[in-house]
């Protein structure tokens, strides 16, 4: 019941502009992004991977309307791969990027503006000895990211997609990209999506989510599990030990300060867990969503504000 109305917040500049001014906004924030900067990013790659977790890090922005704002941004992706590669962490660690922050929606030319920026990352990416996965965000954005990704794959085959279990049309997808050399995330979805194009009920959302999940883990790409649902966690493996695929030939993702004990017991036995790191000041939306996703959360962090306001 409380999704949608977050989701909605999420929107909102006032109340965005409140939960910025607030004091306690950096205590509460710093449970699902670790800071603003490039060194901070790195600092918390480097704790992850030496606890034996992988990591992809996203540079927090969306919905970028201004063509400096999205060069800005691809300029913190190549610096970001360039204190990876000089850190020695891109064996283990690789980049999410929204297209959206790098030009996917300017007018006119927003599609060409957003290859052009993101084979400037994959580039940097490669350079730097890692990858890149193009994230997904509302369905209105679907057939053109996916477009950029069969454009980027030309060049760097590398580059993973990401699919989204609540959209009627991803078992479609996800037939479609699990070939061999195809890095793929499921993820349930986290746009507040019309039931035209997306399954309202979360026992909808669970059970499209596991027949992409035999779709992915039955072909021959790479899938990533991106869940942080005990269920489905489990499922996954059970499925993965049905299809033979052994450990290291999938993974699981989670996002940054959501069950980490889960993310270590899961590396402690044998399984590859990546872990979400958001960085940025441009940590709102994000934090929103997460909120949407788990509205439990929503009375710790209303708590928060009250009591350090």
């Amino acid at each position: 019941m409380l999704r949608q109305p977050i989701l909605l917040l999420s929107r909102s500049a006032q109340v965005k502009k409140l939960v910025s001014t607030l004091p306690v906004t950096s205590g509460v924030v710093t449970g699902y992004v670790p800071g603003e900067t490039t060194d901070t990013a790195v600092d918390a790659t480097r704790r992850l991977v030496d606890d034996g977790l992988e990591v992809t890090l996203d540079f927090l922005g969306e919905d970028t309307v201004d063509a400096a704002q999205a060069e800005a941004t691809v300029a913190a992706y190549v610096e970001v791969l360039k204190a990876l590669g000089a850190a020695g962490l891109t064996r283990h660690a690789e980049v999410s990027v929204k297209l959206s922050a790098i030009g996917q929606a300017l007018p006119d030319h927003g599609h060409k503006v957003a290859l052009e920026n993101a084979r400037t990352i994959c580039r940097a990416a490669r350079n730097a000895g890692t990858t890149v996965t193009l994230d997904m965000e509302d369905h209105t954005t679907t057939d053109s990211t996916l477009a950029i990704l069969r454009d980027l794959r030309k060049d760097f085959p590398e580059t993973g997609a990401v699919l989204q279990a609540y959209l009627h049309r991803t078992e479609d997808d996800c037939r479609s990209l699990a070939y061999e050399g195809s890095r793929v995330r499921l993820c349930k979805g986290a746009y507040n999506e019309p039931e035209s194009v997306a399954f309202q009920d979360r026992v909808d959302v669970d059970k499209s989510y596991v027949r992409c999940l035999k779709i992915l883990l039955a072909g021959d790409g790479y899938p990533m599990v991106a869940t942080h649902d005990p269920r489905l966690v489990e499922i996954a493996s059970s499925l993965a030990s049905r299809y033979g695929r052994a450990q290291q030939t999938y993974e699981f993702q989670m996002l940054y300060g959501i069950r980490p004990t889960e993310q270590r017991r899961l590396a402690e036995g044998g399984d590859k867990v990546r872990v979400y790191v958001p960085y940025g000041g441009e940590w709102y939306g994000y934090l929103m969503r997460r909120l949407a996703e788990r509205p439990q959360n929503l009375s710790f962090f209303l708590r928060s504000l009250i009591s350090k306001k």
